[in-house]
């Protein structure tokens, strides 16, 4: 089972601690409740992929799901609040700069009828929930430390001519998911390390004003030519974002690795130029938020790509953050910042495509909810993983570093049939694919994870076999 990948504030975990880790402070309201659910942590843990009858294949623990899926003890609520807890515990052993990566993703569940409390997701027809997550990384190894909060939104339908002072007041008003997040996480003294960051979705003013108003760090990439003033002094012109930012000279010319989603490697290299300038944003002329009415000083960048790739899209990126940019190498750094944003929609596939969190038939919400958030602890498990084969580290690292021995030599008896070294993380990854169908060749691409979860099955499957034989084994040699 995986493990941690070895971020300096995090142990490596085998499957039992792991699960111990991050559930083992659950409150049930009873000690047999609490036992039960670590349990089903474990299991879940080794068998992380495919629908629940598939992780729970043996009926007394998918019976035992059920019972304490429908207690009315364990709730969403209760099953996250002992993993994120303990992610934030490691941010505040964290010296350095940590990135809370926020991001919003639907989960549907369309075809639960028997559950009225859903909301419409994508273009109405469907039904499910909005899952904001708020993931934890550090930025110069993309170390995963967790999430460290977790909402369920359920979309409510609004009249189509709703009034925008109605729809300002509306406490189910699903702009102000980015504001109750980081409301959520506290004031930003209590972790000055920390950096929200967010993209296109959370350039609302509102959450901008939020984290001022809560002294908290952040980075949102702009998604509007919004209305400036030059300079923080309150003296400057007045005029757009984004055309400002494009009259601007380049500062500077960088290489930085970009997040490449559907080519053959998860980044490309690319040529990089920017620019920056300090601004006062200005509040919108109709208030769409709770706010106060002043100007917010924050920093603008812009980073772009003059010459992309054949058959790439140009990067342009336009920042906007709170924390000061005196120097080019501090719009630098931001920049690296937002290049990590991309990893927790990474986080979001290890959720559906690993996890299988929309495959789950439950008749109730109360029983469907808890499950969404073990599901979404589990799959920091997967994260993980995959993040380990990313690191530099990966062809010379030890796969027993994050995956426990037997799982290892399993693998790597069945992948060569001889005699071999220890396999590395590297070896191990593509091992995996193998396994899961996956050519490991160059022109195929990096595998998905539907391919690492048909893998990861099929040798859980080979280790769960040997496992047997050795207990029929034992009980033969004890009678």
């Amino acid at each position: 089972m995986p493990t941690s990948t070895g971020a300096e504030t995090c142990d490596d975990l085998t499957a039992v601690s792991f699960a111990q880790a991050n559930f083992g402070t659950v409150q049930l309201g009873h000690k047999a409740r609490n036992a039960a659910l670590l349990r089903l942590a474990e299991n879940l843990c080794r068998h992380p992929g495919g629908t629940l009858p598939d992780k729970l294949a043996c009926p007394a623990d998918y019976q035992s799901m059920c019972r304490l899926a429908n207690r009315p003890e364990t709730t969403h609520a209760a099953v996250v609040i002992p993993h994120c807890q303990r992610t934030r515990d490691l941010i505040q052993q964290t010296p350095n700069v940590v990135l809370l990566l926020h991001d919003t993703t639907e989960l549907d569940y369309s075809g639960l009828d028997a559950i009225t409390t859903l909301g419409p997701i994508g273009n109405g027809h469907g039904r499910g929930y909005l899952c904001h997550n708020s993931l934890a990384i550090l930025p110069t190894t993309k170390e995963v430390l967790g999430l460290a909060h977790q909402i369920l939104h359920v979309r409510q339908a609004v009249p189509a001519k709703e009034r925008l002072a109605a729809k300002r007041k509306r406490k189910s008003r699903e702009s102000r998911l980015w504001s109750t997040a980081v409301t959520a996480l506290g004031d930003g003294a209590a972790t000055p390390q920390c950096i929200d960051v967010a993209d296109r979705g959370a350039d609302i003013f509102e959450f901008l004003a939020h984290e001022k108003k809560l002294h908290r760090r952040c980075l949102v990439r702009a998604a509007h030519n919004r209305a400036v003033q030059l300079g923080h002094a309150g003296a400057g012109a007045h005029t757009l974002l984004f055309d400002h930012l494009r009259t601007l000279p380049a500062l500077g010319q960088q290489t930085q690795a970009i997040y490449n989603a559907s080519g053959p490697k998860p980044e490309r290299t690319a040529q990089l130029k920017v620019a920056m300038a300090a601004v006062r944003v200005q509040p919108p002329h109709n208030k769409r938020g709770e706010y106060a009415n002043a100007p917010l000083p924050v920093w603008a960048i812009r980073v772009w790509e003059p010459k992309p790739p054949v058959g790439c899209k140009a990067v342009e990126w336009f920042l906007l953050t709170t924390e000061p940019v005196s120097a080019v190498a501090d719009a630098w750094e931001r920049s690296t910042w937002y290049g990590c944003r991309p990893l927790i929609e990474e986080y979001h596939k290890a959720l559906k495509t690993g996890c299988y969190v929309e495959k789950m038939q439950f008749t109730t919400a109360a029983a469907l909810q808890p499950m969404i958030g073990m599901l979404s602890v589990v799959a920091i498990l997967l994260f993980q993983l995959r993040q380990a084969n990313r690191r530099p580290d990966a062809t010379t690292r030890l796969a027993t570093a994050v995956v426990d021995p037997v799982y290892e030599q399993m693998l790597r008896q069945w992948r060569y049939k001889q005699a071999h070294a220890p396999l590395t993380v590297r070896e191990f990854f593509l091992a995996l694919a193998r396994l899961g169908g996956h050519m490991n060749r160059k022109s195929d691409g990096m595998p998905g994870w539907l391919t690492l979860y048909r893998g990861w099955m099929k040798l859980q499957y080979m280790v769960d076999g040997v496992e047997s034989a050795r207990r029929g084994k034992r009980n033969r040699d004890e009678s």
